[in-house]
């Protein structure tokens, strides 16, 4: 698990039952919420509310407060908004980056972070903003690829923002600013790492070795940093592919794990102070756990991820595969009180056992999906669970 002080400056927003960025409140992909349904009814736990107007892209949530944060592109622009996590209104929303054409898929992909009273958020165009969390004004802004000469990726600018302290941390991709650190009051570089080409992937944070580090998954490969200085610790390129890098690493008691589809494979690695610094070693790598877009959950020893289209539970120490199960096909997956919230690309959505004896899925439903595959990673939060695909936003009762 992410040390505590990892989200300290969120951590007055963010309870056991706010989800306040990208994977929850660790980046985990894990909640800490208890007394959940164990099964839903045939076609689906009771539906809360239903929005169609958050305008297109991929941009998962930060949920908290009473209100639920994320990004869409709509009215040719890109947006950042605040809805009514109850009733699905909109509370606000600024604008916060051009319009961002793909053909797999327009607009943002990026989740919002909320930290305290303000919100940071990145657009598919690398706008990077600062907001006020209660009403959306901006604080400041920022053309991460202009000021820092970074290069667009081929589907656009992904990652969430990492707020570590009073930094905050973001990939531009230049070629001497591909990793920096910016002063989130103001905006203003702290430091810069180069040599690395933007990926798809977020950032981690963690206390080790007596330092505070970063691994981040560049478009190179994994790289690991001195948070304070931005200093480079390692790198490990063999689990980088030359198409998209996606998936956020995952730390667990001196260990990295890391994981690439286009098949590539994952790596664990074993971290180790060396003198003022950190050395990272392989553990094993295998090609038995490929994520493409999904990112793995850790659950006890395993790991639990979809390996290209097939659901995969993994040992994590050893990389032995428990086993594998086809489950709704290709897609996204959270953990909260033993189970996994699984969501396929084509709408099937599936509430299974986290468990490494056997696949037991408990309940499935199907939302659908639109001219996209459905990639929003879902959310819980307070006992509800939002999905998304595309502007069509739903919110369903779990409690």
């Amino acid at each position: 698990m992410l040390a505590r002080r990892t989200f300290l400056t969120t951590s007055a927003a963010a309870t056991a039952a706010n989800w306040p960025q990208w994977r929850g409140i660790a980046r985990d992909g894990r909640s800490a919420e208890t007394g959940l349904l164990r099964t839903w009814p045939a076609g689906g736990p009771k539906q809360v509310w239903r929005v169609e107007s958050v305008g297109a892209g991929y941009s998962s949530y930060a949920v908290a407060n009473g209100k639920l944060y994320t990004q869409g592109q709509k009215d040719g622009a890109q947006w950042v908004m605040a809805l009514d996590a109850n009733t699905g209104k909109t509370v606000w929303q600024t604008k916060a980056g051009t319009e961002f054409p793909q053909d797999r898929g327009p607009g943002p992909r990026g989740t919002p972070t909320l930290d305290g009273d303000t919100l940071y958020a990145l657009s598919a165009d690398g706008t990077l903003v600062s907001l006020q969390a209660e009403t959306g004004k901006k604080n400041w802004e920022l053309p991460v690829l202009d000021k820092f000469s970074g290069r667009q990726i081929h589907w656009g600018l992904s990652e969430s923002p990492l707020v570590d302290g009073d930094r905050l941390i973001v990939q531009p991709g230049g070629q001497e600013n591909s990793v920096v650190a910016l002063d989130k009051k103001t905006g203003r570089p702290l430091w810069h790492i180069g040599g690395y080409p933007a990926g798809y992937s977020s950032a981690i944070a963690f206390d080790f070795g007596g330092l505070r580090n970063l691994v981040v998954f560049t478009g190179r490969g994994a790289v690991g940093i001195n948070a304070a200085n931005g200093w480079k610790l390692w790198e490990y390129v063999k689990v980088s592919n030359r198409t998209a890098n996606v998936a956020t690493p995952l730390y667990h008691n001196g260990h990295v794990f890391l994981s690439s589809d286009y098949g590539t494979g994952c790596a664990l690695l074993k971290l180790e102070k060396k003198g003022e610094g950190i050395s990272a070693s392989e553990v094993y790598f295998n090609k038995d756990m490929r994520n493409h877009y999904c990112s793995c959950v850790l659950l006890d020893k395993h790991v639990y991820g979809f390996s290209s289209g097939i659901l995969t539970a993994m040992d994590l120490m050893s990389g032995e595969v428990a086993w594998k199960e086809r489950s709704v096909g290709k897609g996204q997956l959270i953990l909260a009180d033993g189970l996994l919230y699984l969501q396929g690309e084509t709408g099937a959505v599936a509430l299974a056992e986290a468990t490494p004896s056997a696949y037991k899925e408990i309940s499935r439903f199907d939302i659908g999906r639109a001219e996209y595959p459905v990639w929003t990673l879902p959310v819980l939060a307070n006992g509800k669970l939002y999905l998304r695909d595309q502007s069509k936003l739903l919110c369903y009762a779990v409690a």
